[in-house]
Order: C-alpha cells, then structure tokens, then sequence
C-alpha cells in the first residue's frame, strides 16, 4: 500500500535528532512520500536541501501567516526568483490567513496583502497552493473564487462545515485530514469526512504538530498516517486499501508528482 503524507514539515527542528529514522519508521508503514510546505525565507533552503538529498520528499514554498514578524515585502520578490531556479517545487504554500488570535485590522491587511500576492505568484506560475485558514474560511474561499486559480490546491487541517468544504472543492481542492479527524468528538469534521466525495481529500499529518487521539502531548510523525486512513475507511465503511489508492490518485492528480 502507497500512501502520502501531503503535509508535513519534516524539516523543523524537532525531528534533528532522529530524521532518518523516523522517515524511515514512515516507509515501514507503506508511507513513502512526503510533501514539505516551507514557512519563511529563512528555512526554504532547509526544505529544499533536505528534498534534494531525499527522492522522496517534495518541496513547496511560501510564506506562513503564523510568522507574519519575520516577513518583508522584499520576500514575495525572493520566492519569485527562487520558484524560477528550483522547478522541483511542487506547490506554493504555506500560505493563507490566521485569524486565531484577534490581530488588529493593520496585521489582517498585511496578511491580506500578502496572501494575494502569493495567490498571484501561484497563477504565474501555474502551480496550486497549500492553504492555512483559521477564523477566515469564508474569506478566503471568496478571495479564491474571485482569483480562479488553474491548479487548486490543498486546505489544510481543514476543520469547517460541509457548506465551506463543497464550496472549496468547487474550486478545485482538496481537503486535509489529518490527526483531527481520530477524535472521536470531531463531529463536524467526521460528518465531512464520510459525506463527500473521497476525491475531496487527501491525508496529512502537519507533523510534528496535531498529534492523534491518545498521543496527547507527543511529536507528531508520518508513520501515522494509517492510523488517519483507518479512521477515515471506519467513517466511509469502505476497504482501506482501495480508499489508499483513491486517496493516492487524489494528490498525484493535485501536483502531479513524478
């Protein structure tokens, strides 16, 4: 069985101590791709060394909302030019708008700002995105629909209704499930996750964060994901393995991997 983690940041500094093992725990569990979205200038290098040394490991690029203290206009100008020298990124991403924490209308605009200029970056270069939504799902799904991007993309660690959900994947993209979706009290997400299309998502593990059910408090890592596809198979009652290949067919499709 072939499976993906379609979002992980194996390159943060939590897994510097035992990297190679734990990418090798995850190709024991049938994981054997691993999809990087980079964060800030500062680690894009590290994705993309880490990509080149690891046939497996598949970079994207972009500038995170979490980190919006580290980013400077002069960026946007410096993914352009590093999307034009490495053609191996496969999505532009993390990118998106975080309203978790109630920033003043001054850091929602720079958000803003950013964020379309990134979205435009995506539609040059004719790449999808990997998206980071909190407290703005309606916002950017009409921020999308208003840009039409060619490729689509990746929400996340989605986590809205089934409204917001049929209205991303009218645009063109996927949903990701990922440590949230074992809770059993995730009611929404589960109802989500067995009514739509299965070509609605795909799996991730936002390693080394969103741990699962009962590893409260643990790293997070990409052997998980057959935990994250059983649950999933459980909620559509449907056989895991054929869901594996649906699910596999899903992100080849999204970002075309070789």
């Amino acid at each position: 069985m072939l499976l993906t983690d379609a979002h992980c940041h194996l390159d943060f500094p939590d897994f510097d101590s035992d990297r190679e093992a734990m990418l090798q725990r995850a190709r024991e569990m049938g994981v054997r791709r691993f999809i990087l979205p980079g964060t800030t200038t500062a680690t894009w290098q590290r994705t993309l060394d880490l990509a080149a040394s690891h046939a497996d490991i598949y970079p994207c690029l972009g500038l995170h909302p979490y980190f919006m203290e580290e980013h400077r206009e002069e960026h946007l100008a410096d993914l352009e030019q590093v999307l034009i020298a490495h053609p191996e990124v496969v999505a532009v991403g993390e990118i998106g708008i975080d309203f978790w924490n109630s920033p003043s209308q001054k850091e929602k605009d720079r958000q803003w700002t950013l964020f379309d200029a990134q979205l435009k970056l995506a539609k040059q270069f004719n790449l999808p995105v990997v998206l980071h939504i909190r407290k703005a799902m309606d916002e950017v799904t009409q921020r999308l629909r208003q840009l039409q991007l060619p490729q689509g993309g990746l929400a996340h660690a989605f986590s809205g209704s089934q409204q917001q959900a049929e209205k991303l994947v009218e645009l063109g993209f996927k949903l990701g499930l990922g440590g949230a979706l074992t809770y059993p009290r995730a009611q929404k997400l589960r109802r989500v996750a067995a009514n739509l299309p299965v070509s609605s998502f795909l799996l991730e593990t936002d390693s080394p964060d969103m741990p699962l059910n009962g590893q409260q408090g643990q790293r997070n890592e990409p052997a998980n994901i057959p935990q994250v596809l059983k649950t999933l198979a459980k909620l559509r009652q449907v056989d895991e393995q054929q869901l594996a290949g649906e699910l596999e067919k899903n992100i080849q499709n999204l970002l075309q991997l070789p």
